[in-house]
């Protein structure tokens, strides 16, 4: 690459030092994927720049994610493939290049970014590439996000080929099975793995036409079985079975399937600090949004999987799922100042909440704290949680699940100290959401503390035994976008820390796991006979006449179908953007009226600044375009069986759902629009991508590009109007989409049999990777707890 990129600047160096010129002319330090896209095209329609259309430099530049400009060198991070990057330094006037090392190339956007002097290079370096060596990993792009086959693949070669090592590993795993000092499996009779054998043997002949009862147990546990096989004789003989294979002839396939029957998961602790987390009236508060949502629907769905998987096993353990959240005294008109809060549509999942509390004082904080500055808080948290857990639970979870990087972080604490397992979840990662947050992330401080966030990144993710993401976008990102995950492999805090190797989007703890809508509120338009006139009326009414919470604007023609958006009110998800490309668009407002959900609209009673400046600007924006007769702008709606009835309703009035987000992790409304058999349009940067089919099962639009995508919601309503199947066509689509691939069923029993496998592996193979975890902590102890301090001191 770089050796061809020197003979390219040698045969084009007259318009190539032209564009660069060019480059150097626009005066940005940093100039981005799309900043360089964008002026490589337009120098290619000048009579200089044509010479260099469609040669290999122009494969080079779509490939370069962004530039440094240094003097007269202009240095590329050049991303050949996911998760394989070049880097480059060119000089502009004499027109050679030469590479240069991660590191290299980190320290020259350090120098441009803070503006730190030459040989002023006292630099804190993470690598943690020398804990990896030995660790297997993936090679194909197309694997990536399915750790779990790779690893089964991969560990079953190395341990069941070679000698006896695998079936004594998983024989001494067997044999030590206990769940709340109940032995499982295998009891003490059996002293080898030849005399495994040999019972199996007996118990699949004994087994062959005979149905447990009492007696057939006594004759099982005499030859060395003890419960947790199955409850009928035929589950009981397929898992022995599927033993007798593993023993004999081990492939992957027989060792994950028999792997996932092994009952190990009775007990989980899911962990989410930040926000407003309960089960009403929380909703569209300050940091609280899809999440709540997210973990509630997944704690129901884990519950009737383990339940029916135990069931299955032939176990009577009651299992329990345990949300663990903050406890927050001032509440407002919330349940949060409740310490234990049983989780409605479960028997035993209960929310647990423990106040954030000062570190040495241990003063409990009354109010409500964003997740920007509650890093401070975490460390006594995780301590005063894992006290309360255990005894809640009566001894340690099986599996402690974190969520987004405070959850993470603390979930990365409790789990170390506890032995369990330790899944994560980021949900989202702000670092690709704030543009160049890294480098200038001084200037962020104050308000976002981004320093504590990705260290914390940072020491969960590598604490991680798997890592759940919603979508394989998240990990690896697209052929011209960077994952969230893959960001991570280097970047650099300027003063404070340079990452030279941080995630590897290789990694096979990385797994795809996709959530569903909550089916119970997310149906088809059609189902009519599941529909409630009363709560169809009160969304009709809503929507078209006088609501009793608050709203701005009124349809002049009822008539028109309805273009819909909900979401919180952020920057990022872009709802004032959206309402701007259609104030903007006269024949769009001609055809269709606009109805958005969201926020408060009363700008002066949130708590957030970003919510507060994005309510005015719609506002404003009501105003300027005079939408009061096209347009109507509701309040977040908490309930979510009306936010299925409005998605349901706009579907009745052949409407469409937007979600204009400018990067959007997964997408959640997304499926419970497409489950509700509404057509979607949805931002390409994210999780839709992947979830839409586009043209099939609804659009995808590029949310920087307003204009466009206005003009494409346009062209589908006159395509609907000409030809109405077509709106029928998308919708079915939808709904088969979600069916097939976004559902909570799926989830729960892909989750479980995820906690199964990796806790084998980490058992037999110490995944727990100690040396990475001396290192980390090191780290969390020079770096994350002075900016703890920072935080602090910038609160008073």
């Amino acid at each position: 690459m770089i050796e061809r990129l020197a003979t390219l600047l040698d045969s084009h160096h007259v318009p190539l030092r032209s564009f660069f010129r060019g480059l150097k002319a626009l005066g940005r330090p940093f100039l981005l994927w799309s900043d360089l896209g964008q002026a490589y095209s337009q120098f290619c329609e000048t009579d200089t720049g044509a010479p260099l259309n469609e040669t290999e430099i122009s494969r080079i530049m779509g490939q370069t994610q962004e530039a440094a400009v240094h003097g007269d060198l202009l240095c590329l991070a050049i991303r050949e493939r996911v998760g394989h990057w070049r880097f480059a330094q060119i000089h502009t006037e004499e027109m050679y290049c030469q590479e240069l090392g991660v590191s290299e190339y980190l320290d020259i956007k350090e120098r441009v970014a803070a503006r730190i002097p030459s040989g002023d290079r006292h630099v804190l370096e993470i690598d943690l590439s020398p804990f990896e060596r030995g660790f297997p990993k993936l090679s194909r792009v197309q694997h990536i996000g399915r750790g779990v086959e790779f690893l089964n693949r991969h560990l079953c070669g190395r341990l069941f080929t070679h000698g006896g090592e695998g079936q004594q590993l998983l024989f001494d795993f067997l044999r030590k099975h206990q769940v709340r000092g109940r032995q499982l499996m295998l009891n003490e009779t059996l002293g080898s793995v030849e005399d495994l054998r040999h019972a199996l043997d007996q118990a699949i002949s004994l087994l062959q036409d005979r149905e447990m009862d009492d007696e057939s147990y006594q004759v099982l546990r005499r030859l060395g079985f003890e419960s947790g096989w199955g409850r009928t004789s035929a589950r009981i003989r397929e898992s022995m079975l599927l033993l007798l294979d593993i023993l004999e002839a081990p492939s992957p396939s027989n060792l994950e399937e028999f792997l996932a029957r092994i009952p190990m998961v009775f007990s989980i602790a899911i962990i989410s600090p930040h926000g407003y987390f309960a089960q009403s009236n929380v909703l569209g508060k300050p940091d609280t949004g899809g999440q709540v949502v997210y973990i509630l629907d997944q704690v129901r769905a884990l519950e009737r999987e383990m339940r029916a998987s135990i069931d299955e096993h032939g176990l009577d353990i009651e299992p329990q799922i345990v949300v663990v959240t903050r406890l927050i005294p001032e509440a407002a008109d919330t349940t949060c100042d409740q310490r234990i809060e049983p989780i409605k549509g479960t028997k035993r999942a209960r929310i647990l909440r423990v106040p954030f509390c000062e570190y040495e004082s241990g003063k409990v904080i009354p109010q409500w704290i964003s997740r920007f500055e509650a890093w401070p808080y975490l460390e006594r948290f995780a301590n005063d949680s894992q006290k309360e857990l255990v005894a809640e639970l009566g001894g340690s979870p099986d599996v402690v699940i974190g969520n987004y990087s405070d959850g993470n972080l603390v979930a990365s604490i409790i789990a170390h100290r506890l032995g369990v397992t330790q899944c994560n979840i980021a949900h989202v990662l702000e670092k690709t959401r704030y543009l160049l947050s890294d480098l200038y992330w001084k200037d962020h401080e104050p308000d976002y503390h981004f320093s504590c966030q990705y260290t914390a990144d940072l020491v969960a993710m590598n604490s991680a035994d798997v890592i759940i993401t919603s979508t394989y976008q998240e990990i690896a990102g697209t052929h011209d976008s960077v994952g969230q995950y893959e960001s991570y492999g280097a970047f650099s805090l300027p003063r404070l820390y340079r990452v030279v190797s941080g995630i590897d989007c290789f990694d096979p703890r990385f797994n795809v796991v996709s959530p569903g809508a909550d089916p119970q509120a997310f149906f088809p338009y059609f189902e009519r006979e599941r529909r409630d006139e009363e709560l169809s009326a009160e969304i009709d009414a809503m929507v078209f006449g006088s609501p009793s919470c608050p709203y701005r604007g009124h349809f002049a023609d009822r008539s028109k179908p309805l273009l819909f958006a909900m979401s919180v009110l952020s920057r990022v998800k872009n709802l004032a953007g959206f309402v701007d490309w259609y104030g903007q668009n006269q024949e769009l407002r001609d055809r269709a009226n606009l109805l958005v959900v969201g926020g408060s609209l009363r700008p002066d009673e949130s708590n957030s600044r970003e919510e507060r400046e994005e309510a005015e600007r719609i506002h404003w924006l009501f105003d300027v375009h005079k939408l009061d007769g096209n347009a109507r702008w509701l309040e977040t709606q908490s309930d979510r069986n009306k936010a299925g009835e409005l998605y349901r309703l706009v579907a009745d009035h052949r409407g469409v759902f937007v979600q204009p987000a400018l990067f959007e992790a997964f997408g959640l409304t997304v499926v419970e629009a497409m489950s509700s058999g509404l057509p979607t349009f949805a931002t390409r940067y994210g999780g839709p991508l992947e979830i839409i089919e586009d043209g099939v099962s609804g659009f995808h639009i590029d949310p920087t590009r307003g204009t466009e995508s206005a003009e494409r919601i346009l062209r589908f309503l006159k395509d609907c109007d000409a030809n109405p199947a077509m709106w029928i066509g998308v919708s079915k689509a939808a709904v088969r989409r979600t069916e097939e691939r976004y559902n909570w069923q799926l989830y729960a029993f892909t989750l479980l049999k995820l906690s199964r496998i990796y806790g084998f592996w980490k058992y037999v193979t110490s995944l727990e990777r100690q040396e990475t975890r001396r290192y980390l902590e090191m780290f969390y102890a020079l770096v994350m707890r002075p900016l703890y301090r920072n935080v602090l001191e910038t609160r008073h």
